[in-house]
């Protein structure tokens, strides 16, 4: 199934439903922060994100229990391989670049990285 891209509200809103697991709109607006949007706001960005399955339902009575069903590990996965597509020509190594120049990474993070790599190398062997 192709992830589709999401808006800056509607991350905010899978943001909390990936946080909390399982939830109603009042819950997810109890997460938000201030000023806290009105609930018919939240509940058309829900029934927004359902169409786009993001998230499913449950009916409990008259209300309606969320949860996710895309997880945040591949909605990352998406955002970072467009990320990497659109800006850095599918080169991690120049968005590497990118961040280290831009101060985004300090040498304790590089350092880390280099020992992943180093990791990875020896599993490959």
């Amino acid at each position: 199934m192709e992830i589709k891209d999401l808006t800056k509200a509607e991350e905010q809103i899978m943001q909390i439903i990936w946080q909390i697991d399982k939830g109603f709109v009042k819950e997810v607006i109890d997460l938000l922060p201030e000023p806290k949007p009105a609930y018919n706001t939240v509940s058309t960005i829900i029934r927004i994100l359902e169409v786009k399955g993001f998230i499913g339902h449950e009916a409990l009575g008259k209300s309606h229990q969320y949860y996710a069903l895309i997880s945040r590990d591949d909605y990352k996965r998406h955002a970072t391989e467009k990320l990497l597509g659109n800006y850095f020509e599918n080169s991690v190594e120049s968005m590497f670049s990118f961040f280290v120049k831009e101060e985004k990474m300090d040498v304790g993070d590089v350092d880390e990285i280099l020992k992943m790599i180093s990791k990875l190398k020896k599993k490959t062997k």
